[in-house]
């Protein structure tokens, strides 16, 4: 009776075992359906403010600088963090069907920046950055049109009357037509993934003016620095973090831009409780470089269409996984005058083996005292400056730490290569039974 049950069972199995080989072809791969932590905290500036919360699966302590990595293993993920190799398991009810083993390409190298530059966006539609009151004359009739249409800082006007919205100036002869037919404009507006419908009537102020009540913004322009570029696709990557409109605090939603390239005319250094800043020169209408396509937690991503330079930097180098960061000695390439590249001192105070896409992934610190004399530490402006580490780009530095600025974050290079779009991973399978 017992060895009847046996048999029973090893059928069974064997039966679970075949429907989960015959079901491996129309799998999904896991990842598309793991919930992967990423800090998504945004910065008015390229400081931060204060030393920002990392996630659950991340914790830092600001005193000693130290980041430190908690349990965050995933079913089905594993990272051989003696190698370059990542591994990833597909089960079904425990089984494991197959590996697909992860390895960086030897022949990955991209061309390290630290050039400055200036960046130029235009947003998707026109972003509501305030509201006013209008004031009509009459005691009474001080009101903002906006706000009653429930209209809120951080909202995208795509549509007004069914017509697309792609800067200001294309605003206000609408606005003023309606005035003047005493008719409600009919608004589209974005709230983070919500399209929304409202109406609003304009209303003419004391110097006979149709006014609707809404501060907006149609672009944004600011320095940074060029982390990466790509020879054979001219695929860049800069700055290292997300671009946030300076008053709503939010992540600018683009439409397009550019970078140009820039000159630093002067630094002011910084020092406990008051970030620096890089003073830049530029034309958002001459010596374009290039196009802006994304603006991510990791950057701001795009192609080139002219030829940079950084001079000592030059030839293409390769790149370092997360967990192949080491604490100890390392270098950014940044300007600190005019256009000149150099390279200064730095030190990984920390690094954490990411398993996913995060941003803030390792604590530097400058040592160069050319540097420090120069600047006081990090500064803003700063931020895309690649950091290299035993002839390998490990990455970018993001952000300040506000009380002591010699000190700051630093992304993983190989977050910007992803959403960059530049595949530095090989895949081999092996079936396992």
């Amino acid at each position: 009776m017992k060895r009847k049950q046996s048999n029973n069972s090893r059928i069974f199995i064997g039966i679970v075992l075949l429907i989960a080989f015959l079901a491996v072809p129309f799998l999904t791969p896991l990842q598309n359906y793991l919930s992967i932590p990423t800090d998504m905290v945004t910065f008015n500036n390229e400081s931060s403010l204060e030393v920002p919360d990392l996630g659950d699966n991340v914790q830092v302590d600001a005193t000693d600088k130290s980041i430190q990595a908690l349990d965050t293993d995933t079913p089905g993920f594993d990272i051989d963090g003696a190698g370059r190799t990542s591994q990833l398991v597909y089960e079904i009810a425990g089984f494991p069907i197959k590996k697909v083993n992860l390895s960086v390409l030897d022949d990955i190298k991209v061309t390290p920046g630290g050039q400055s530059i200036g960046v130029n966006l235009h947003t998707q539609g026109v972003l509501v950055v305030g509201h006013h009151q209008v004031d009509s004359g009459n005691e009474n009739d001080v009101l903002s049109p906006g706000e009653d249409a429930e209209i809120e800082v951080g909202d995208i006007i795509l549509k007004i009357n069914g017509e697309s919205i792609e800067d200001m100036e294309s605003v206000k002869p609408i606005v003023t037509e309606a005035g003047e037919n005493e008719e409600k404009l009919n608004i589209t507006i974005k709230r983070g993934e919500e399209q929304i419908d409202t109406t609003l009537q304009p209303i003419m102020d004391k110097q006979n003016e149709y006014k609707i009540g809404l501060y907006i913004r149609d672009s944004a322009a600011g320095i940074g620095t060029m982390t990466f570029h790509e020879p054979e696709s001219d695929k860049y990557g800069a700055l290292g973090h997300v671009i946030s409109d300076m008053d709503t605090k939010k992540p600018i939603e683009i439409h397009d831009g550019t970078i140009v390239r820039s000159s630093v005319s002067s630094i002011e250094k910084g020092n406990n409780g008051t970030p620096g800043e890089k003073q830049a020169r530029f034309s958002v209408k001459e010596n374009e470089i290039g196009t802006i396509t994304k603006n991510s937690p990791f950057g701001i991503f795009g192609e080139l269409n002219d030829t940079i330079t950084n001079e000592s930097h030059d030839e293409p180098m390769p790149v370092a996984l997360s967990h192949e960061v080491k604490e100890g000695p390392a270098k950014i390439l940044t300007v600190v005058e005019d256009e000149k590249v150099e390279e200064f001192e730095v030190e990984v105070v920390s690094s954490v083996p990411q398993k996913f896409p995060a941003t803030k992934g390792m604590v530097i610190q400058i040592t160069d005292e050319e540097l420090l004399k120069e600047t006081g530490g990090i500064v803003q402006g700063m931020s895309g400056s690649p950091i290299i580490q035993d002839d390998k780009i490990i990455g970018a530095v993001t952000h300040v730490f506000v009380n002591d600025p010699t000190s700051g974050y630093g992304v993983h290079i190989e977050w910007m290569l992803e959403e960059a779009g530049i595949n530095i991973y090989k895949e081999e399978q092996e079936k396992t039974g």
